[in-house]
């Protein structure tokens, strides 16, 4: 048994780089579904049916506990699947929560009424898709009041780190930044809501200028898994192999992954 790590392409190696490194300890099973990248494009609908062929792939790799390191998985997918789809016995986590709690300041099991909290105007940068399913806001919602939300599509952003363009990708983030901005002058805060974008978060952060607080996912979905972990050992496993899986060509992802982390991953056919 392992932990499992879903991602639509290679946006999740970062988080899979952040978890192993918190839990070294920890054999993690990690598989990207290049061939039908990306998905912020796509329907609800599409997501949900690729997101849960690629969690029951990962069980079957003995992955029982799957952290969704895609946050238009996360915010399309993830509710529908906790709800009617997960069988006992099994968890799928996702990487919004860790977010929510960093900004609110509270923890996921509180359920107490919304309250004031400290960052009052914030900047979501995100995938079309995980802009128009408004989770995000409807999490923040819930759980924080008097906080406005300003949300930015970036289309093509992925496309372009996924194929390793990255004079395309620092010019796509510069102009959706400069969009933002002329609709919210003066944001306190910026969510990276995409497992990608960690690799921009250096032009995300010039373009924004300073004071500007930037939440990005990786260290805080690791510190998470960590404390789920200690809670909950039996999901940790017996397991000892770590896996790079993709439904995309091997050879072909390895080559990309290995210029997104900058150091060899070797991806074998899910």
């Amino acid at each position: 048994m392992a932990v499992g790590i879903f991602d639509s392409g290679l946006g999740g190696l970062t988080v899979y780089d952040a978890v192993a490194a918190a839990l070294p300890e920890v054999p993690f099973v990690y598989l990207g579904d290049n061939a039908h990248a990306p998905y912020g494009v796509r329907d609800a609908g599409d997501i949900f049916d690729l997101t849960c062929a690629g969690v029951e792939r990962l069980w079957d790799e003995g992955c029982d506990l799957v952290i969704l390191a895609c946050n238009t998985a996360s915010a399309a997918a993830l509710r529908r699947m906790q709800e009617s789809w997960v069988p006992e016995g099994k968890r799928v986590l996702g990487v919004f929560v860790p977010l929510i709690e960093a900004l609110t300041e509270r923890q996921w099991g509180d359920n107490s009424p919304p309250r004031e909290v400290r960052v009052k105007h914030v900047a979501l940068f995100a995938t079309p898709a995980t802009v128009a399913s408004r989770a995000f806001q409807r999490e923040l919602a819930f759980r924080a009041i008097g906080v406005d939300v300003e949300a930015q599509p970036c289309g093509g952003v992925v496309d372009a780190i996924e194929e390793g363009d990255e004079i395309l990708a620092e010019a796509l983030v510069r102009s959706h930044v400069e969009a933002l901005l002329r609709r919210m002058l003066k944001p306190e805060a910026a969510i990276l809501g995409c497992t990608h974008y960690p690799l921009m978060e250096p032009i995300f952060r010039a373009a924004l200028g300073p004071g500007v607080e930037v939440y990005s996912q990786a260290a805080l979905v690791a510190a998470s898994l960590k404390d789920y972990l200690a809670r909950r050992p039996g999901f940790r496993g017996p397991g000892s192999r770590v896996r790079f899986l993709t439904t995309g060509e091997p050879a072909r992802v390895s080559t990309k992954a290995t210029q997104f982390l900058r150091r060899k991953i070797a991806f074998d056919a899910a």
